[in-house]
């Protein structure tokens, strides 16, 4: 089996720029192996793997539960963050820059993660989420602080019609002055998922403008739905 680094090299990185470019998100299919994602999944049951648990209901965040990993992260995980994240930064820039915004991102994940800690950012954002029956996400965006990174990942853990049903990833714009637009997704298991926390750009007949953009999950009909939620930056608590 090959390493993940050797994995993330192998991806075809113009076609996804592109894709990034044109909708905000792309799907990295099988980057993932069912091996990996099932010691994911395990991860989920075991307490000392995590520092915080959030049950959705409490918050009116949805119907479901989520848990934030503590350091120091799996090493797959680890792995997945550190080598995907230079090519994301270069969109990243480019977006920042023809939005007109001076944020520069570091090409270097620890490099990000310093920034994050000086500005008092210290806890891991890293996430797994477990949908039951009649579970799902309300639409938001996952910021956590002043430093943020504005592209992430899900990893697809569970299998569409074999380990559940319903419970796609949703995704909207806000294109302004204009009604949103839903985008309703269903990545298999294995699929890295890659898109906007916040917003992208979009060209127009005056230049680029901004298309903001929230992510949820349609309500899961059946079965149990894992996913594995990868955000770049730190938070604060």
């Amino acid at each position: 089996m090959k390493a993940i680094a050797d994995r993330i090299k192998e991806i075809n990185w113009d076609n996804f720029t592109e894709q990034m470019h044109a909708n905000g998100y792309a799907v990295l299919p099988k980057l993932i192996t069912p091996t990996e994602c099932e010691v994911l999944k395990e991860t989920y049951a075991d307490p000392n793997n995590f520092r915080k648990t959030v049950v959705m209901e409490r918050y009116r965040f949805g119907l479901g539960a989520y848990k934030y990993f503590r350091y120091p992260l799996p090493k797959i995980i680890q792995d997945l963050r550190k080598e995907i994240y230079p090519a994301l930064a270069g969109i990243a820039n480019e977006w920042f820059r023809q939005l007109g915004l001076k944020t520069v991102f570091p090409l270097v994940h620890d490099e990000l993660l310093a920034q994050c800690h000086r500005a008092g950012q210290e806890q891991a954002t890293v996430l797994i989420l477990r949908y039951e029956e009649g579970g799902f996400n309300t639409l938001h965006q996952d910021l956590y602080g002043e430093i943020f990174f504005p592209m992430q990942l899900v990893v697809m853990l569970s299998e569409l019609e074999e380990d559940y049903s319903g419970g796609e990833f949703v995704l909207t714009q806000q294109i302004p002055r204009a009604q949103s637009k839903a985008i309703v997704l269903q990545p298999s298991k294995g699929d890295v998922l890659v898109f906007t926390t916040n917003f992208k750009p979009q060209k127009g007949a005056r230049g680029f403008y901004r298309v903001n953009m929230k992510h949820g999950v349609s309500e899961v009909h059946s079965g149990e739905r894992y996913t594995l939620g990868v955000i770049f930056h730190d938070a604060i608590s």
